[in-house]
């Protein structure tokens, strides 16, 4: 949930603290009583409860309120106060999620309480103040996430998969949390104790409720943290299956515009960019931006125009044999769409190798984060793919391991990746690109991945590596199968058709085009369903294309409502 490029700090956030904890003038307070209802609380009455309390705004009038982290296991640190002129409120409060710490009345206090709809009111009809606020309530969540404050608390050994795979979703979605060993603390270990944890059961759990969870799917925790809300049962204007760039792009131009909006995401917002160590070729960031940084604006933008988020929250089916439109998400439960937009991306490929199931998140990786990082620091790794997001892999890596060995099938990278990194590889001393070569055999033991075995192509050479980490960046196939049960054209290689593409082999069979139905360029044969980004067909695979096809979706959404029945439901 960073606003910059590289990770805060605490000596970043402690020089930023007018911009972290701004106090408001007596005119601005003023401003916002329209927005709020102002409520009194007695001295030591606990305001906000960690996990528990849904709140908008609170801005002090008069006394102190004091603000501790606070974890499931009921744990307390003091984190600041707030008094006359400041409030509480963080990235959470735009959309009413649970609160993240405790807020106690220090003294007899009186506030300003803005509820989340206002609050997000608030920030758009006051341009200027609404931006210092979202300004500050980014920076309390980077802070959150830097000092390990409030949150989830995971409790497993070192070196666990399921483990890893949750810290990757939580860190993925900007959400706080701490690690502990139980062979190392005693809390940790009176959790085991109590709970008497099998090999299947790690990693336990604790909510910021206090309620413990044995090896949770990503869905449990999405509940347990208001990642995944009760989504609520109406008509949605739109629907964006898929939070990516441009999934996240139609969501902030359609909330901006009005229209009610519910965007289901899989797995994390932004996607496969949001991995992405460094975009340098996104206009107007010269010096470039992390593809988390950019997706997690994109995220706080969405949810100041009011977007319902739902991670984890996938599609699994399209239903369009009546209206409205229908998506199922797993799980069972249906929402019911005017419009559909379909941002769903594409999936990992992975190498056709027997074991490789058996070390993902055990030393094969499909993305390139801090965490990852981390993991292979003064190691070798290897590094399979030659696109853009390979190259933007390789130099982050280069810069934690001790060397990258990159692996492709082509003879160079030139008719792949974009000049400016390949460059920047040439000129990275710790990166060996291996050509003509394609890997052909995984081996490790109950630690994960210890060694991989490479196949020249061109002599037939086999040759192995010692190495423990494992990244492919070998491209992706469309996430379409879902769309079976809609009938949804797709090209041959699976991706979605959209426009006259979508339509042409009607306009065969009607043997004019005067008779054929009409679709907008980015309508798919369906009316009412809209596709954009990497999932369809003839789409530019760049971050910047697919954040333009989302907001260029937009005014063809409104194109298509304006011609619906005025007595739709």
């Amino acid at each position: 949930m960073s606003d910059t490029e590289a990770p805060a700090t605490p000596s970043t956030l402690e020089s930023r603290r007018h911009q972290f904890n701004p106090v408001l003038t007596a005119q601005e307070i003023k401003r916002l009583h329209r927005f709020g209802t102002v409520r009194q609380y007695a001295r030591g009455v606990r305001i906000l409860e960690a996990g528990h309390t849904c709140f908008g705004m609170l801005v002090t009038l008069q006394g102190t309120i004091t603000i501790c982290k606070y974890d499931g296991l009921g744990n307390s640190e003091f984190l600041t106060e707030h008094g006359p002129g400041e409030f509480t409120a963080e990235v959470s409060q735009l959309s009413g999620r649970p609160s993240l710490v405790n807020a106690t009345a220090k003294d007899d206090v009186e506030v300003l309480e803005v509820s989340p709809e206002n609050l997000r009111a608030l920030v758009i009809a006051e341009a200027e103040l609404g931006e210092r606020i979202v300004r500050a309530l980014i920076l309390r969540r980077v802070g959150l996430l830097e000092t390990e404050g409030g949150g989830l608390v995971l409790v497993a050994p070192p070196g666990n998969a399921a483990l890893f795979h949750l810290r990757s979703f939580l860190s993925s979605n900007g959400y706080p949390y701490r690690i502990l060993d139980p062979k190392d603390d005693e809390q940790a270990q009176a959790l085991c104790e109590y709970y008497q944890p099998g090999p299947d059961d790690w990693p336990l759990v604790v909510c910021p409720d206090g309620v413990v969870k044995k090896n949770p799917s990503n869905a449990e925790i999405g509940y347990c943290i208001g990642l995944l809300p009760v989504i609520e049962d109406k008509l949605w204007d739109v629907v964006v299956v898929g939070a990516g760039p441009a999934g996240l792009a139609t969501s902030v131009y359609a909330g901006s515009e009005g229209l009610s909006v519910l965007a289901l995401e899989q797995r994390a917002f932004g996607g496969q960019a949001a991995a992405s160590a460094r975009i340098e070729n996104y206009l107007g960031f010269p010096t470039g931006i992390s593809g988390g940084a950019l997706a997690g604006r994109a995220f706080v933008q969405a949810q100041k125009f009011g977007v319902e988020v739902a991670i984890p929250a996938p599609a699994t089916r399209l239903l369009c044999d009546s209206w409205p439109l229908r998506v199922e998400i797993d799980g069972g439960q249906v929402v019911r769409a005017k419009t559909v937009v379909l941002a769903s991306g594409a999936r990992y490929k992975r190498p056709d190798l027997p074991n490789i199931g058996e070390f993902e998140g055990r030393g094969i990786y499909f993305w390139a984060s801090p965490i990852e990082a981390k993991l292979c620091k003064s190691e070798e790794v290897v590094l399979v793919g030659g696109g853009n997001s390979a190259g933007q892999a390789a130099v982050f890596l280069a810069s934690h391991a001790a060397k990258v060995h990159m692996v492709i099938r082509g003879d160079g990278l030139k008719a792949t990746m974009s000049t400016y990194l390949i460059e920047r590889i040439k000129a990275t001393p710790n990166i060996e690109l291996h050509t003509h070569t394609e890997i052909v055999a995984l081996e490790g033991n109950e630690d994960g991945l210890s060694k991989v075995t490479f196949r020249c192509k061109d002599t037939g050479e086999v040759d192995s590596c010692d190495v423990c980490r494992l990244f492919l960046f070998i491209g992706a196939d469309p996430n379409t199968a879902w769309l079976s049960d809609c009938g949804v054209e797709v090209d041959a290689q699976g991706f979605i058709r959209t426009g006259f593409d979508a339509i042409k082999d009607q306009c065969r069979a009607k043997m004019t085009l005067a008779d054929a139905p009409q679709r907008a360029p980015l309508e798919t044969s369906v009316p009412g369903v809209f596709a954009i980004g990497d999932v369809r067909s003839g789409s530019t695979k760049r971050v910047a294309a697919g954040v333009g096809e989302g907001a260029a979706v937009v005014s063809q959404i409104h194109a298509f409502l304006a011609q619906l029945p005025a007595t739709s439901p």
